[in-house]
């Protein structure tokens, strides 16, 4: 150790502690460079012959196997700047400084923290001080040379790995139903059930045309698909699990399922956050491209139109559903429809009904990834009428200009409550400067103090990081008008009505309109309501709630008030009188049709309404037959008598058929010869009915009965 090493460590360096960073880039060298890794280790009798307590040397090891490329995915390294930035580290050790950092920006950060903390670093080569300006020329130059060596190691690797893909023989990982074969060759899995597997989800895919087909078509089936497991002590091992809508897009975009070499299908890129986002190229950007490199399961034309029918199908992209440019579809509210249960957009489907396109706005997110039941389901034209009322009446120049003043104030009160939260900031960032003020002035020895002030400063940091916060939320959901779009309204509210019932306006155009007017409509379904919470742009609401639209059966259901009056008319009427009721009270049938016996006699059926004959004979009434037996006559007397009104009865049905009534007396000869008298020589036969007008029905005359004194005889009128 020479003199200027001895010079560098001071007492008060040698009062803190000394930290040892280890770390290798992979497990491999982990496992099989283990000089390297005791060379590290080592280095701890360096730190103790500087004068540091053997308790006093902390050993940092967690980061083994990880690429000291970033320091966002090392929690050792982020372990250790800590310390040096907390004033509790009075040297840092490493064997070289790409241990410690294969990044410049990280390096040099941590060497100016350390010059700033009067902390030394060590490596194998010797001791430095970062406060001194030849030192940290000498750091940052062994920095940028480590960072300069990461970046030909990656060359050189980038390079031979290129090369080898564009000759096609740079080994991917394969989907299921391909393997490589003992050569390294890509051919069809051996198992006969893989193959089957991968062409019954091509075949499926051609007959549905969809992916969401493929995952109902298996579901109903109760069929798996196949895999392997990828790493583990089960690498290649096989197993099938249940198809999902996501692993159907990935078999049907993967080309070596057309027996194709494709490598650099993907753009990876890492974020100013450390985190690393990849996104797909289109097929013209792929790095490599080897067609009919191995046998596959369909040829390149046939995956192209997959993926034809695939975008086809992608009338919306991504998980929320966004709302697309407006089409040509009678759905008023596409793209604005939000599913009041699960929160995410309502997609459309539509049915035809005498001609006419009725849309359904459905919540089918879960529905078509798992093939599971729909969220919900709602009619499309009920909501989008009360909509269109609601806009139309609603949206008049007074109401404009309300909503505008209203609008202008929650603008003002919104720009008072960001000054509020501005000064909130300002608050928070000077406290937290005088909290760390504070903490750096205190002597690094006096722990206790030093502690204290360490929790407050953290706890103004918190407070700031959370006002922060607070600003960023309600900053992002700020929203004002400008002259431009008030000039806009107003001018729309004049001519609203007549451009929107204008049958020449395209549907197209009335869904532009509907989106400068609302923002989003909510849709939740109960179970005799439906309710739609319809948000404007100022940010004010309007809550409708609409009936449940009937079923069709439902619809042609004839009121329950008609049903009863027909199940009272029958006390006392046929079939056909009832009809000529029920036209003449304006009443129709469920289809519009006026009323008829055979719709009475039907409705009165399916509800099992006893007929009036039924009611007739169970209040006692006789059939002709069996007054015919009581009175010792022919039936055709029986009618005879009843036609010359000798015997009562009533009609009880639409035929001409009568019930009597009981305990009739037999009518003497005498009897008979008065009633043809009485109605005269053209009657003398009693056939013609004598009740009977031209014209009209025949009406009887009810409860007619015989003289109590009219003495009966035994003999039969012939």
């Amino acid at each position: 150790m020479s003199g200027d090493d001895i010079a560098k460590v001071t007492p008060a360096r040698l009062r803190r502690d000394a930290y040892l960073y280890i770390r290798q880039s992979t497990l491999y060298q982990v496992i099989h460079n283990t000089e390297s890794t005791g060379r590290q280790y080592d280095l701890k009798s360096r730190a103790a012959t500087l004068g540091w307590p053997e308790d006093r040397i902390h050993v940092i090891d967690i980061d083994q196997g990880r690429s000291g490329a970033s320091a966002a995915d090392r929690a050792g390294f982020q372990h250790l700047v800590a310390e040096v930035s907390l004033g509790r580290a009075g040297i840092v050790l490493g064997l070289e400084c790409s241990r410690l950092a294969r990044d410049s920006a990280d390096w040099q950060q941590l060497v100016k923290i350390c010059a700033h903390t009067d902390t030394l670093i060590c490596d194998e080569d010797g001791l430095y001080d970062p406060a001194i300006f030849n030192d940290r020329v000498l750091l940052g130059m062994k920095g940028q040379i480590s960072e300069f060596e990461l970046h030909f190691l990656r060359s050189r690797m980038r390079g031979g790995i290129l090369a080898k893909a564009r000759r096609g023989e740079l080994a991917l990982a394969l989907p299921a139903g391909l393997v490589r074969d003992r050569h390294g060759q890509v051919m069809p899995d051996p198992d006969a059930g893989v193959r089957d597997a991968v062409r019954l989800l091509f075949a499926t895919f051609t007959a549905t045309g969809s992916a969401f087909g493929v995952v109902r078509a298996f579901r109903e089936q109760q069929l798996t698909f196949p895999a392997r497991h990828r790493r583990g002590p089960r690498r290649g091992e096989l197993f099938f699990q249940p198809l999902t809508h996501d692993r159907v897009l990935s078999i049907l975009h993967n080309p070596a399922y057309a027996g194709a070499y494709a490598y650099g299908r993907a753009r990876h890129a890492t974020g100013l956050d450390g985190h690393h986002h990849t996104t797909a190229r289109p097929i013209g950007e792929w790095t490599v491209l080897i067609k009919d490199h191995h046998p596959g399961y369909l040829t390149w034309d046939q995956y192209e139109a997959n993926l034809a029918v695939l975008t086809a199908n992608a009338a919306a992209r991504g998980d929320d559903r966004a709302a697309g440019p407006p089409r040509e579809g009678t759905a008023l509210l596409q793209g604005l429809v939000v599913c009041g249960r699960c929160g995410r957009r309502m997609t459309i489907r539509y049915h035809s009904r005498h001609g006419t396109q009725i849309p359904e706005y459905m919540c089918q997110n879960d529905g078509i990834r798992t093939a599971q039941p729909i969220c919900q389901h709602l009619p499309g034209d009920t909501i989008d009428s009360a909509v269109s009322d609601l806009i139309l009446t609603a949206l008049t120049p007074a109401a404009i200009e309300v909503s505008l003043a209203v609008t202008d104030e929650l603008t003002a009160q919104a720009e008072r409550a960001d000054q509020l939260r501005r000064a909130h900031i300002q608050r928070a960032e000077h406290a937290a400067d005088a909290a760390r003020h504070r903490y750096l002035a205190v002597d690094a020895a006096n722990r206790l103090v030093a502690d204290t002030l360490e929790a407050d400063w953290n706890t103004a940091l918190r407070a700031l990081a959370a006002a922060r916060d607070d600003y960023r939320k309600a900053t992002a959901t700020a929203t004002a008008l400008d002259e431009q779009q008030r000039g806009k309204i107003r001018a729309l509210a004049v001519d609203l009505p007549r451009l929107w019932n204008d049958p020449g306006t395209p549907m197209r155009e009335r869904k532009r309109l509907i989106r400068l007017l609302i923002t989003d409509v909510t849709l939740t379904r109960g179970q005799d309501t439906i309710t739609a919470a319809i948000r404007f742009p100022g940010g004010s609401h309007h809550v409708l709630r609409l009936p449940v639209p009937l079923n069709a059966w439902q619809l042609r259901k004839t009121p329950d008030e008609v049903t009863g009056l027909i199940g009272r008319l029958l006390d006392s009427c046929t079939y056909a009188q009832i009809a000529g009721q029920l036209n003449a009270a304006g009443h129709t049938s469920s289809d519009g049709h006026p009323w008829d016996g055979d719709r009475v006699a039907k409705l009165a059926n399916y509800h099992q309404m006893p007929s009036h004959d039924q009611r007739l004979q169970d209040r006692g009434l006789l059939t002709l037959d069996q007054i015919a037996a009581d009175l010792g006559a022919h039936p055709c007397s029986i009618k005879r008598w009843h036609r010359l009104g000798l015997l009562t009865g009533e009609q009880a049905d639409d035929r001409g058929i009568f019930r009597y009534h009981p305990g009739q007396a037999r009518p003497a000869p005498a009897d008979t010869e008065n009633a043809v008298k009485r109605l005269g020589d053209d009657h003398r036969s009693g056939r013609r009915n004598p009740h009977r007008t031209s014209g009209k029905p025949r009406t009887p005359r009810q409860n007619v009965r015989p003289p109590s004194n009219t003495e009966t005889t035994s003999t039969t009128t012939t």
